[in-house]
């Protein structure tokens, strides 16, 4: 077996969170995407209490208007949420 990079590793586990959720077109649904969000990503996302804020951002995500999210869509929140929370874990660096 080949040895995977943490990043590859990292890529693999998103592919793989995507599809526990998605149906048999492998898209999200917007209560797939509720639960995805308020399981996997609440450390980094609030739960979403809110149906409006869910149907803002599900309609932020589905860039083709076809009511689902299919993987590009979701990569989209992915990359938000992650450049959202780089910040956080970039090392500090002292000023001299």
């Amino acid at each position: 077996m080949i040895s995977m990079s943490e990043l590859e590793k990292s890529m693999v586990t998103i592919i793989q969170v995507f599809h526990k959720y998605t149906d048999h077109k492998c898209k999200l649904r917007k209560a797939d995407l509720k639960s995805l969000i308020d399981n996997e990503m609440s450390h980094f996302i609030m739960k979403i209490h809110d149906s409006d804020t869910l149907d803002e951002l599900f309609a932020d995500l589905d860039q083709n208007r076809d009511l689902e999210i299919d993987f590009k869509e979701f990569i989209t929140l992915i990359a938000m949420v992650t450049s959202a929370c780089h910040e956080f874990f970039t090392p500090k660096t002292s000023d001299s």
